[in-house]
């Protein structure tokens, strides 16, 4: 059977697609396309199969050998971020304040998007420090909260519904800071954090002169600069549901095998993707159809340069600031005058699920790994 006829069958998957139709992509584009863009389809295509090698275990109770396909570890396939988003929300969920929340979006002019996709790492980490730097700075003004001492996770979305390229970052803000003496609570109102008119001009602003320090100012459009730069500030409760909905987004990619509907085998070669994506403003999904070569292309273009990250923890929310959450949360109470119930408990050790033999149940154990010299894909520089 082919690999078209095999991407053709029920429930086709993004590897499917990869396997069948990436090797004529990179033949055609692979001497434009960006090294990380290379690795991660090389890493997809070969993702659980023969070609990537494969984990040997052996049965505690029946000593039966178990070979299992190794899969890739990139961290834009589908199939292997599966759990992480769920272990990063519970992490996440434990360092809620208990204080009112807000999700700002800070979003670019689609005029920008194109030298964006062209300098992906600089403009990223350009825009993660333009947003943190206005929020930092209206946050300061006595008449929003007073003190610069907030905290905030940021996660970077560069997807539209329909797999189009939209950059933007996501922020998780608690509604107030830690006072300029490092002892007090400064709240802000409830349903009003910071203003976003000022926020859009200044977050333009910051970011022109990131641009302009990188040397980068003089091949931007200059009409950018007179577009809207926009923020957008909402309240979103205790932040719980915000986290909720932010936690897919920090591992999954631009489009889950799920939403593959079916792959139509051209007879030159080619085919057709047929995806599902929701309207704006809409709860209804429709179907998009589009070529493999485009379906290709638009996942590839949210592929993150190498070691990038993707969420970022700022002011007292980051790891090496060492906030006492027990203190902060009770600070926070006080201030509020609310209720708070301290409870100590020794974290339970975070244990890995053990692999069970399909034959008897008894615990598999690793025996090491064998690789497999690469079969059917050609092999592709991706130094």
């Amino acid at each position: 059977m082919s690999n078209e006829q095999t991407v053709a069958k029920c429930s086709p998957t993004i590897g499917d697609i990869f396997r069948s139709y990436g090797p004529a992509y990179l033949k055609k584009f692979g001497d434009q396309m960006p090294s990380d863009q290379i690795k991660a389809l090389v890493a997809i295509m070969r993702c659980r199969t023969p070609d990537s090698g494969s984990v040997v275990y052996r049965c505690s109770q029946c000593q039966k050998l178990h070979h299992v396909r190794k899969s890739c570890g990139n961290r834009h396939c589908p199939v292997c971020q599966g759990g992480k988003a769920k272990a990063w929300l519970q992490n996440q969920l434990g360092q809620l304040l208990p204080c009112a929340y807000f999700m700002l979006t800070f979003t670019v002019p689609a005029e920008f998007r194109s030298f964006m996709r062209s300098h992906p790492r600089e403009c990223y980490k350009a825009l993660f420090k333009a947003a943190k730097e206005t929020l930092v700075a209206l946050a300061k003004e006595p008449k929003y909260i007073g003190s610069p001492n907030i905290g905030a996770t940021a996660v970077l979305h560069t997807w539209g519904r329909d797999l189009n390229y939209h950059p933007h970052l996501h922020f998780i803000v608690p509604g107030g800071a830690i006072g300029l003496d490092g002892k007090s609570w400064l709240s802000s109102r409830v349903d009003f954090l910071i203003p976003v008119l000022a926020a859009s001009v200044l977050f333009r602003a910051k970011y022109k002169a990131i641009m302009d320090r990188l040397g980068l100012l003089p091949n931007i459009a200059p009409e950018v600069w007179d577009k809207a730069w926009n923020v957008n500030c909402k309240p979103v409760g205790d932040g719980r549901l915000a986290l909720r909905y932010l936690a897919p987004y920090v591992f999954r990619v631009a489009i889950s095998n799920s939403r593959i509907v079916k792959v139509e085998p051209g007879a030159d070669g080619t085919g057709k993707v047929t995806f599902t994506y929701r309207r704006s403003g809409t709860s209804i999904y429709k179907p998009m159809t589009v070529s493999a070569e485009e379906f290709i292309r638009r996942f590839l273009q949210h592929v993150l340069p190498s070691g990038l990250q993707k969420v970022r923890h700022f002011g007292f929310a980051h790891p090496r600031a060492k906030t006492n959450w027990e203190w902060l949360s009770m600070l926070v109470t006080v201030t509020l005058n609310m209720l708070y119930v301290l409870t100590v408990a020794a974290k339970p050790p975070i244990e890995k699920p053990t692999l069970k033999c399909p034959e008897c149940g008894g615990a598999l154990v690793c025996l090491g790994f064998v690789p497999s010299a690469p079969r059917r894909l050609p092999e592709f520089d991706t130094s």
